[in-house]
């Protein structure tokens, strides 16, 4: 069974490295089937293209997401993004951060409004997706996907990136229009999560 760590804020896990070549670190650790020819996508981005930590670089670069869930798992923290206009999961650009769980981490802090998260390391999930506007050239976000936990009782604000931010539970998330990737990544964290909460116990 893989081993799965809690990191807050401060831990020295959540130290910053600006080398790309790094990034690679919390992908290596994502061995789901389906996701080998995109793992390998990753890693020919992180070896051959020095600037994949860079928002600008096209057609793709590395950006770092949180899947959050409540203290015990059972809901997850879905935001409605004001420029996507789609139910997502905290996220961002690395914007020269190789260390991906803090990339992941800092924008689940800042989309939320909830200081004491914990991130979960190794990643549980990579996804690849376009996010330029229909009949623009394409720009790809190379996602690292991390588990976070919130502290129990812990209510979301949001920021100016969200019109709207809410705890979902998990047998309700039909109606949230939520992409292949997104299921694909829940079910992966829950067990995660799970497995996390067991050994806690």
């Amino acid at each position: 069974m893989r081993e799965y760590m809690r990191f807050g804020w401060d831990d020295p896990a959540m130290v910053g490295s600006s080398e790309p070549r790094a990034a690679w670190h919390h992908v290596a650790p994502v061995h789901v089937h389906e996701l080998e020819e995109v793992k390998r996508k990753f890693f020919e981005l992180t070896a051959l293209e020095p600037g994949a930590l860079d928002r600008m670089t096209t057609p793709g670069h590395l950006t770092g997401s949180a899947l959050v869930f409540n203290h015990d798992a059972t809901e997850t923290l879905l935001l409605f993004h004001t420029k996507l206009q789609r139910w997502l999961q905290p996220g961002g650009h690395a914007d020269g951060e190789a260390n991906l769980a803090r990339v992941a981490l800092k924008e689940a802090i800042e989309e939320s409004g909830i200081d004491e998260l914990e991130i979960v390391d190794p990643a549980i999930d990579l996804d690849i997706h376009n996010v330029a506007p229909a009949g623009a050239e394409p720009v790809w976000h190379y996602d690292v996907r991390f588990v976070v936990f919130a502290p129990a009782g812990a209510q979301p604000v949001g920021n100016h990136e969200s019109q709207d931010i809410r705890w979902v539970p998990l047998g309700e998330l039909d109606g949230y229009d939520l992409d292949d990737g997104h299921h694909r990544m829940i079910a992966a964290g829950k067990i995660v999560a799970d497995q996390l909460i067991s050994e806690s116990a």
